[in-house]
């Protein structure tokens, strides 16, 4: 084989990967959606859950299905809706402060900065993971990227911010 048909390789095998990843956000998506939805008809049929949420994964799932950001006191009623026991916790709010403070240090969560709160959002997984600079500077120079099945120019890498 040669370089050009390495090439051509390289970029089909990323075509493939972005796809297969955009494929599993929306599969991910959608089964957050009907395990909220089973959740929630079994509790007005009267079900009881033989595994109940924890409420890292219930938190995980009010975040990942809100489309909006969300403050800790609006994730608490979203909790209790889809019937999440929140009496177990003597403080209810100082357990989920801290299940989002885990999540947004696990990069599961980002933080929105408004008036006099903060307001937190399901961090979207990122489409590449572990390329090489070399893959990068590949990518850099085809000049686009593959995303949700269309074709969109490579955005200029980012700055480094300091923290």
């Amino acid at each position: 084989m040669t370089e050009p048909d390495y090439r051509a390789a390289l970029a089909a095998a990323i075509a493939e990967y972005e796809a297969l990843g955009a494929e599993r956000r929306q599969l991910d998506e959608r089964l957050s959606q009907l395990a909220q939805t089973i959740g929630s008809l079994s509790r007005l049929l009267g079900f009881t859950p033989t595994q109940p949420y924890g409420l890292t994964d219930a938190c995980r799932l009010v975040y990942r299905n809100a489309g909006i950001p969300l403050s800790p006191t609006e994730a608490r009623e979203r909790l209790r809706a889809i019937g999440v026991e929140l009496s177990a916790y003597s403080n209810e709010m100082a357990a989920i402060h801290t299940v989002i403070k885990r999540l947004f240090e696990a990069g599961e969560l980002r933080v929105i900065a408004a008036p006099g709160k903060h307001l937190y959002a399901w961090q979207r997984p990122a489409k590449a993971v572990a390329i090489g600079p070399e893959v990068a500077q590949f990518i850099r120079e085809q000049g686009h990227v593959h995303t949700r099945g269309t074709r969109r120019r490579a955005a200029p890498p980012p700055r480094r911010v300091k923290r």
